[in-house]
């Protein structure tokens, strides 16, 4: 069991969301402990931007000797600005990229709050998902036949009534269905890394910048057009920000102009 508890700086409030620190200056207590492959994270306090780095070190450590990823009780959490959210996504973002997961086990009505608003909550509800589940067609999702029933149906002739003899499959359809299920199973994952970012992106967007869900995909449309990008990467290095990786300067300047153009606009 490890126990971290936050240094007492002098307090103040957020710069980018506007929310007031709370007085005296926050503090937060963590302790970790092992529960099978996952660590359980128990958080208590107040976080904001002067106790979000204590947050994110014990976090980031926990992460690094969990095999399967943490699960995270803020129950106790009092008060949580766009800090705290911050480091939640970038810790989450980090176990995704090492196919581990954090979920939030318990949340105070403050976490849960600022998630809800930010629409980062469902991200945090399940781990990563298997594209193996998917193994089953959209027919058919029990056996993964092509067709409803217990099996394939038999074609018959129409004079006869006799079955048909299918034509000699050839190598290739023979090894079809195995490259196409390994084709599904990819293009998901995909698509479930892209879906990813790309909320985590907007949650990064809302609480940075007070924006509302609307205006947030807003922006990265805005910036995916004007540079000729494609969306998910704009989310992409959006999210690399809570990595310490920076902007291209080209992006950030269309990242800020959407900003500046979509704030001004009702949600």
């Amino acid at each position: 069991m490890s126990q971290y508890e936050s240094p007492s700086p002098d307090g103040h409030g957020c710069p980018r969301c506007g929310s007031p620190s709370p007085h005296p200056p926050a503090q937060v207590s963590l302790q970790v402990d092992a529960a099978g492959e996952r660590l359980v994270v128990t958080v208590a306090g107040e976080i904001d931007l002067d106790s979000a780095p204590t947050l994110a070190q014990a976090l980031s450590e926990a992460l690094d000797d969990s095999p399967g990823g943490l699960e995270l009780d803020l129950g106790g959490v009092d008060f949580c600005d766009c800090s705290g959210l911050n480091v939640l996504l970038r810790v989450r973002h980090q176990a995704h990229t090492r196919g581990k997961s954090v979920v939030l086990h318990a949340t105070s009505p403050a976490v849960e709050r600022l998630l809800s608003l930010t629409s980062t909550l469902p991200l945090f509800r399940t781990g990563p998902a298997d594209p193996g589940q998917r193994s089953a067609s959209p027919e058919n999702p029990t056996t993964g036949n092509p067709t409803r029933g217990q099996g394939p149906a038999t074609a018959r002739d129409d004079a006869t009534g006799h079955p048909q003899t299918p034509p000699n499959p050839s190598p290739r359809n023979i090894a079809g269905p195995g490259r196409a299920l390994a084709t599904e199973n990819a293009q998901l994952h995909r698509a479930m890394e892209t879906r990813t970012n790309i909320d985590i992106a907007r949650g990064m967007l809302m609480a940075s910048f007070k924006l509302t869900t609307n205006q947030s995909w807003q922006v990265l449309v805005t910036a995916s057009q004007h540079t000729n990008t494609k969306l998910h990467l704009i989310a992409d290095a959006v999210v690399g920000t809570s990595e310490g990786r920076t902007l291209p300067g080209p992006l950030a300047g269309h990242l800020a102009a959407a900003v500046q153009t979509h704030s001004a606009s009702t949600g």
